[in-house]
């Protein structure tokens, strides 16, 4: 079965704010990667039908508005169509490049670089199309995602949302967990995360991925492309292990091409191995 890597050109020329230029090596780099599991696929625009299901009309508006969101369609577009692939195994798994974030959009406000929140609005495409499923979250951007923590909450979805960021944090119900990068290290904090995900038993897995935790980007935290490889490789495992392999990883925060190239390309190589 193919990787999917989902990119559409506007974000190497559009990017939000100081992402701007950060993808700037592709397309052309995936030119680096041959392998024929890897299956390049262009971002759709998402649905303001569906948007609306789970942003208000004038966050909408808002987005519209905004000249700094323009990718934000195509962007959130690419993650909802992953999603559903993935899930209905027409890909194995899937990676997905974005101009505009998510994980900072919450039911009536965006901040932080992020617009839509891309992979609510996955889980709702796919709770419409196939009914009520499980879905685990791991999110180890730099920072935390209170849209998509306070979006989960508002929609009711049967969903474990896992966030490595400058807290420690469980909700009652176990599900909304919070890690801290200061009282933990990375590799304990993804540990933790599997061994929660093995327990609730996921349909299929997302994975927020943001290299601004590169030593040298804006949220440094120490981290090098050889700790995105090893995460990539125990998240992989773990998906194959209970979900048959549904994993869709997302692009969040970062800023520094070099390391955007390096880091998203070496997750690539991992899903497609």
């Amino acid at each position: 079965m193919f990787t999917g890597v989902f990119y559409h050109p506007s974000f190497s020329r559009r990017s939000y704010l100081t992402l701007g230029t950060r993808l700037r090596d592709f397309p052309e780099a995936f030119a680096e990667i041959e392998s024929p599991k890897l299956k390049i696929i262009e971002s759709p625009k998402v649905d303001e039908e569906l948007i609306l299901k789970i942003h208000t009309k004038e966050h909408l508006e808002g987005v519209k508005k905004d000249p700094l969101c323009s990718t934000a369609w195509h962007s959130a577009g690419g993650v909802v169509r992953a999603a559903e692939m993935v899930y209905c195994e027409e890909l194995k798994n899937a990676f997905c490049y974005i101009g505009a974030g998510g994980h900072h959009a919450g039911r009536d406000y965006f901040w932080g670089y992020c617009c839509f929140n891309d992979v609510v609005l996955a889980i709702q495409n796919l709770y419409d199309k196939f009914g009520e499923l499980r879905v685990a979250i791991i999110d180890t951007d730099a920072h935390h995602g209170d849209g998509t923590r306070e979006l989960i909450e508002l929609n009711d979805f049967k969903a474990l949302h896992f966030c490595i960021c400058y807290r420690d944090y469980v909700s009652e119900d176990g599900l909304k967990i919070d890690v801290s990068y200061f009282t933990h290290s990375y590799r304990d904090a993804v540990e933790m995360f599997c061994d929660q995900a093995k327990n609730f038993n996921p349909d299929i897995l997302f994975w927020y991925f943001g290299h601004d935790t590169h030593v040298g980007d804006y949220g440094d935290i120490g981290l090098k492309v050889r700790d995105y490889r090893e995460i990539a490789v125990k998240i992989k495992q773990l998906a194959e292990e209970i979900c048959n392999g549904k994993l869709v990883v997302v692009l969040g925060g970062g800023s520094i091409p070099e390391i955007a190239r390096s880091s998203t390309l070496t997750v690539i190589r991992v899903l497609l191995e």
